[in-house]
Parts: C-alpha cells; structure tokens; sequence
C-alpha cells in the first residue's frame, strides 16, 4: 500500500509534553460497533465486558539515552537492543566521528567500544567492566524520551516516574508501552470488581519503533526486530479466556504485536521467546486479539498502519480527525483509544 494514504495533518500543539493528572484522568476515545464516543479512561470498566482481559506489557525503561566523547567529538548514542550481556545495538548521532574499535566515554567511570556497524548505521556498544551494564545505565544515562518530546523540551527528574508504567517490571525497553501510562491501582481495583482480568507479557520495546517509514510502499518497509516473551501459563490463560467467550484486549500495540507473533493460523496463542518483526498493515487477519487500547500515533507511521488495519483506514482516518477537532492530545504522553472492531 502507498505510505501516503497514512498520511494526515497534525496541529504542533496537539503532541503533549505532559502526561494527565492524575493519569487516568486521560480522555479516551471509544470506537465499536455503536459508533464513535468520547469519555474518559476512568470510564473504560463500562466499556468492556465481564471476562474480558487486558493484556500490558510489563517492560521497564532503562535510561538509554547516553552522551559521550571519542576523543574531542561529542558522540550521542541511544540503546535500542540488547545482543548480549554486555552488548547492546545503538543508533549513534554524529556516527560520521565513530570507527569500528573507537571506544567512547560516557562519564561516570562509564566507557564502551564501537564495533559491527549495520546497514541502518547502528553501531555495537560493547560495555567495558563487570559490573551489570543496567547499573552503568543509572550512572551515565537518562530517559529516552521520543523525539517528538525530547525537541521541545529537555528530560527531567519527572520522566523517571512519568515514562514508566505501573506494570513495569522487567528491565529492557528504550521507549515505554504508553497505553498502560494511563491505568493506577484505583483503576485496575475497578476493572476487577467488574470482573474484567488483567494479565502480563514481555515486549523491550526498541527506539526502532520511533522510525520514520521513508519507503513509498509499505512492502519495502523493513521493522527493526524487538525480543518478547509470552508464557506457558499466560498462553493458556488468553486462550481459555476466549474459550469461554472473552474478549483478548491488548493494551498498547507492544503488547499485540507479540500477542499475534504467537498466534497461530488456528488462532491458538502458544508460548513464545525470540525476536518478533512482525508489521501489520491493512488486510492483516488478527488471530489472537480482540481489541485495542492505545495512544493517538505519528501520521505515516507502522503503528498508525496497524490500528488501520484493526479498524479500517477510513475510520481511522475519520477518528483522528475528529480527536484532532476535538483537541485530544496525540502521542507518549497524550491521550487513549479503545478499539473494538
């Protein structure tokens, strides 16, 4: 499909700087099969049903935004994947500085050797010492903002609680599974008391997934790769939860892209640990969701072309025009969607 029909027009105020407060407060947006309603996240047990269940993501964010110098130059360097203990695969700014075996200087007792440039200009960081390379990452770096945030204002010491969700447990993720920002533990108390479950998986969510799309057809689009993990009992949980009539609801597009990385054309969810580079687009058949929570997304982007391909690009074109008319507040730290085709 031609990226262009993803395209739309987006007011620069309307990109939010700021999570709500507190954060279920967030509007939320209401798409199914009765039409188009706005509300509140507050309001989301009304809207599903007893016996769905919500599926986050319990990454954590690590401070993966690094600043350093390979002799004079000044070499920024932003963590998207790990590759081994003390390996990690980083988008380099001003990599026209950097060498395979030039080691740069973070700080703080904090050095690493460049190696293995890729074809998208990555750069290996191997870390040097023993200590554990997340305990250097709490020395030397800081949280990595998108970009579309970092622009326009600097990070401070409120990202460090703001850009982590509730459900953040296991450490890996260089951008937040920003739907889950919305949900507190009066929230969850509320979705259990209408018997709505809840679950977790893994997804460490790599700074690839704030790439533009530059290709002018979505097949010559190529998705940086994220490591996951689903389960045994959780697998057996989403699939007896649909056994019984339920509804599978993802919360964020992490948590249903390993979701359909582990499902089968038998639309049976199986355990799953490995990288996933799955990209949905429209005419994609969905076979272990049944629906979506998630942010406003980025014009032209993989993720806008997914909640397309859940919903339609027509309504979802047509909605984000009218969050845009409405005033909604679009990305990281703006507002929700519920999505039920």
């Amino acid at each position: 499909m031609n990226v262009d029909l993803f395209d739309f027009e987006l007011p620069n105020d309307r990109i939010a700087l700021r999570p709500a407060a507190p954060r279920d407060s967030a509007r939320l947006l209401v798409l199914d099969g009765a039409g188009t309603r706005d509300l509140r996240v507050t309001d989301l047990p009304g809207q599903l049903r007893a016996g769905d269940c919500l599926v986050f993501n319990d990454t954590r964010v690590i401070p993966a935004q690094l600043e350093g110098l390979r002799g004079e130059a000044r070499i920024g360097a932003t963590l998207h994947k790990r590759e081994g203990p003390r390996r990690w695969r980083a988008f380099i700014r001003n990599a026209k500085r950097l060498r395979d075996g030039d080691t740069i200087d973070f700080g703080q007792g904090v050095t690493a050797m460049a190696g293995g440039r890729a074809e998208d200009g990555s750069f290996a960081l191997d870390f040097a010492g023993d200590e554990p390379v997340e305990l250097l990452l709490e020395r030397c770096g800081r949280m990595p903002l998108p970009p579309y945030i970092a622009s326009k204002r600097a990070t401070d010491a409120r990202d460090a609680e703001d850009y982590q969700t509730m459900f953040a447990a296991e450490p890996g993720a260089v951008a937040a599974p920003t739907a889950a920002l919305h949900f507190t533990p009066g929230l969850l108390a509320a979705l259990d008391a209408a018997g709505i479950g809840h679950t977790t998986l893994t997804l460490h969510v790599g700074a690839g997934t704030f790439l533009p799309v530059k290709a002018e057809d979505t097949a010559e689009h190529r998705m940086h790769a994220e490591w996951g993990r689903i389960d045994q009992a959780t697998a057996d949980r989403l699939n007896a939860v649909r056994a019984a009539g339920g509804r599978v609801i993802a919360v964020g597009t992490t948590s249903l892209r390993l979701i359909e990385s582990a499902a089968g054309e038998d639309d049976v969810i199986r355990p799953f640990e490995g990288d996933t580079a799955i990209f949905i687009t429209p005419g994609y058949r969905f076979k272990g969701v049944d629906g979506l929570i998630t942010n406003f997304h980025l014009p032209r982007s993989t993720l806008f072309m997914l909640v397309s391909a859940l919903m339609g690009l027509d309504r979802m074109q047509g909605a984000y025009a009218h969050a845009i008319a409405e005033g909604y507040r679009f990305y990281s730290y703006g507002d929700a969607s519920l999505l039920l085709p």
